[in-house]
């Protein structure tokens, strides 16, 4: 099962990518001096990809988990 590892590690880097992306995106957008609204607005979209990011990341780390189990 080590090919299973090694689709969790690839699935795990590019949540953790995501995760990056996401704390990249709100740094700019407080650096850009937004007002409520607009920052509410990034930060909304940001959620969005911060899950999705976090369920890669997750799902990657199960399938390592469960590769060296079965290997």
């Amino acid at each position: 099962m080590e090919w299973l590892v090694y689709i969790g590690a690839a699935l795990a880097l590019v949540g953790l990518a995501g995760l990056v992306t996401c704390i990249l995106r709100v740094a700019r957008a407080r650096r850009a001096g937004l007002d409520d609204a607009a920052l509410r607005a990034v930060l909304r979209r940001v959620v969005v990809l911060n899950m999705a990011a976090l369920l890669l990341s997750v799902l990657g780390l199960m399938a390592i988990v469960i590769g060296i189990l079965l290997g």
